[in-house]
């Protein structure tokens, strides 16, 4: 079996989410056999009232976004860490998760109308001020023609530190919206139907496409910058293009589905140490990968209290971190960082 896992990557990977994909369709207060739901996809079986709209309005539309939002948490993760050549460099590290906090806060303390447009007022602010506080890191970081890599995290700490402290005391103002923030903080894919994957799939199509064309290039900069640009490597272009791609799938998967932090830093590091650190291959399994844990991260956090809904979050830290550190410990020998 693991002679079989190490030498055939991709089947693994592809293996996994397929499972965790019928594992969260079939799941709920509902069981619906996996047979069942192939045969419905397929039309060989059509399933009747109430099971067909459980299937096809509820459970597969959410099953879609989570794995959306996984693979756009992997990925951008593995591109961070290529990039900024940092083990511990997440989608969150230059402060898309805290731009979104304040944007998603913001927009939380106001009273909207139940129509469609308030419907998407949050996420919308979320993904615009997840935008708009990378932008300013990037500004703020960009030194003449260059943006050196250790301004960028720093001024990346800084600007991050700074919105969540404004998010913090939004908050404290606004107490009759204070559950619903911090609900949306800790991660849950609240929204349902097929509308939210609409919205968000180009901006996660789009940004994962480009890292997916930047495998070499992520690669040739692991040997350093300076030796990148003798490479013949347009390095500051590159970077722009890599933090701008990952910054949009990471900000549109916040947008809709809050806070989920670990997905980012453990897959990209988990699959590293089982096949390497080519990122030609690092980046497609960090996409399938991420999207499998994240779907398995929400089974549970949607069956192990039931009727109760645990913010998705929450598992994926309580079982992120530990499982990190074992790992870590584990194959720290292994480690090409």
């Amino acid at each position: 079996m693991k002679s079989f896992i190490r030498r055939h990557p991709f089947i693994t990977t592809a293996i996994l989410l397929v499972g965790a994909f019928l594992l969260s369709i079939a799941l709920g207060s509902v069981f619906i056999p996996p047979e069942r739901i192939f045969k419905a996809l397929l039309g060989l079986e059509p399933l009747q009232g109430t099971l067909n709209t459980i299937l096809f309005e509820i459970r597969l539309p959410h099953a879609v976004l989570i794995t959306l939002t996984g693979a756009a948490l992997a990925a951008s993760g593995t591109a961070y860490q290529g990039l900024f050549r940092n083990p511990l460099a997440d989608p969150y590290l230059i402060g898309i998760a805290s731009g979104a906090g304040l944007g998603a806060v913001t927009m939380m303390a106001r009273d909207w109308p139940k129509d469609l447009l308030g419907f998407y007022s949050v996420p919308a602010a979320a993904f615009a001020g997840a935008l708009l506080t990378v932008a300013i890191v990037y500004w703020i970081a960009r030194l003449g023609k260059t943006v050196p890599v250790t301004t960028l995290i720093l001024a990346g700490v800084a600007v991050s530190t700074f919105a969540t402290s404004l998010s913090s005391f939004l908050m404290l103002q606004s107490e009759s919206e204070l559950r619903r923030a911090i609900a949306w903080l800790l991660g849950g894919a609240a929204l349902s139907g097929w509308q939210p994957v609409i919205a968000m799939l180009p901006y996660v199509v789009i940004g994962i496409t480009a890292l997916l064309f930047s495998g070499h290039q992520l690669n040739v900069l692991q040997t350093g910058e300076e030796q990148a640009q003798q490479l013949g490597l347009p390095v500051e272009r590159i970077k722009l293009v890599l933090i701008i791609a990952a910054s949009l799938a990471a900000a549109a998967a916040v947008a809709f589905s809050g806070m989920i932090g670990f997905i980012g830093l453990v897959i990209p590091h988990s699959l590293r140490l089982i096949w390497g650190g080519d990122h030609r291959r690092l980046l497609p399994l960090s996409l399938l990968g991420g999207a499998a844990a994240l779907l398995v991260a929400d089974v549970v956090a949607r069956t192990i209290l039931p009727p109760q809904v645990v913010p998705v979050g929450i598992i994926t830290a309580l079982v992120g971190v530990p499982f990190f550190l074992w790992l870590l410990r584990r194959a720290k020998a292994q480690m090409y960082w």
